[in-house]
């Protein structure tokens, strides 16, 4: 069997085209920590969006529970991964770093077999649905229409969302406004979705939850912090759309608990936090025995060919960061088709190349 030969890790920040925000968080760039594994002339790509310290932990401890391990065995590479981090622990960085390796380690046996990284998980859908994802509370309200506009119209997009829980919820009026602007915008046949990252207390979720509802907001996204499992089902007991989180999750234990608890309606995973295509594809099987459909949460380019080879997706998060930064980067970057991204068959593996000369400009590592 071939034996993973080397593995090369770079790091990215490409700066917003103006500072962005939602409602708990300001930020002016994004960095992408790519991982490059090779075995027998073959190359696989896997990346996160994380923080350039996730490239000194894959040098320095995952590399080692890497090479010159099977090519063919994935999940082994994996679990000797998840055994190398113990005492730094799974949240954070460590999941992050390990969802880099894993999807390069996924891409390269796909393309090792000289086949499409979904034909080789295994998928069960055509295409992906998709719900175009930005809506920043920084966005003047010219730039909201413009992009509202352009997912429905140029994208065919079927269900958008925008940020509220402005200034960690003290501009509810604003929120309000945004809302029924996006309504206005959007019409009646296009879903409306809103994220408040964490914003708002329970009560105060539950009293603009209700006027959310007035403009028929049907996904209400992390209206109190994703800790709060608690506080989460009391929302979700107390208002009429359906309320999400798990972006912020990293392990199974995390997303067991989240099921068990009776938070959420519908679980969200991040293929580049929750350590991997390995993980994820767990995390979804974890939503289904409790009754529950997945959405993958942005990263949209790793997310199409996993989310393709489950049962219970519901959606994946077109996220428009990531849209940006992903055609900056690499070639192969899939383009929405009435709403949805369906996975290039007639590419092997997960169908991305780095632009290196491109990228080049941007390395910080």
């Amino acid at each position: 069997m071939p034996s993973v030969d080397s593995l090369d890790v770079s790091a990215y920040v490409i700066p917003t085209a103006q500072p962005e925000s939602d409602g708990t968080l300001t930020w002016e760039s994004t960095c992408v920590v790519i991982v490059e594994v090779t075995s027998a002339g073959a190359r696989g790509l896997g990346f996160t969006y994380a923080t350039p310290a996730c490239a000194r932990l894959i040098d320095d401890v995952l590399r080692p529970a890497v090479l010159a391990s099977d090519a063919m065995d994935v999940t082994g590479a994996w679990s000797s991964m998840a055994r190398s981090i113990r005492n730094m622990g799974r949240p954070g960085i460590s999941s992050m770093s390990i969802a880099a390796v894993d999807c390069a380690l996924w891409d390269l046996k796909a393309r090792l077999l000289s086949v499409p990284l979904a034909s080789l998980l295994g998928h069960v859908r055509q295409e992906v649905p998709l719900y175009g994802s930005g809506g920043f509370t920084s966005l003047t309200s010219r730039q909201l229409d413009q992009q509202l506009t352009t997912w429905v119209e140029d994208q065919g997009m079927t269900r958008v969302k925008i940020k509220v829980a402005e200034a960690w919820g003290t501009r509810i009026e604003r929120d309000v406004e945004r809302v029924a602007q996006a309504r206005r915008i959007i019409g009646d046949q296009c879903e409306l979705f809103v994220d408040a990252n964490g914003g708002y207390g329970v009560k105060q979720a539950v009293r603009i939850g209700s006027q959310f509802a007035d403009f028929g907001v049907t996904w209400f996204e992390e209206p109190v912090s994703s800790d709060h499992l608690e506080g989460l089902a009391q929302v979700r007991s107390a208002v009429p759309m359906d309320v999400t989180a798990g972006e912020y999750g990293y392990d199974l234990f995390y997303f067991e608990a989240m099921c068990e608890s009776g938070a959420v309606d519908c679980l969200q995973a991040d293929v580049s936090r929750c350590a991997g295509i390995t993980e994820w594809m767990r995390v979804a099987a974890v939503a289904e025995s409790h009754g529950l459909e997945v959405s993958g949460h942005c990263a949209q380019s790793l997310h199409v060919h996993p989310a393709a080879a489950v049962h219970n997706l519901r959606h994946l998060e077109y996220f428009a960061d990531h849209e940006r930064v992903d055609r900056l980067l690499f070639d192969g970057v899939l383009e929405p088709r009435g709403g949805s991204l369906r996975p290039d068959l007639s590419r092997v593996g997960n169908g991305l190349d780095l632009k290196r000369r491109d990228a080049e400009r941007y390395r910080v590592l």
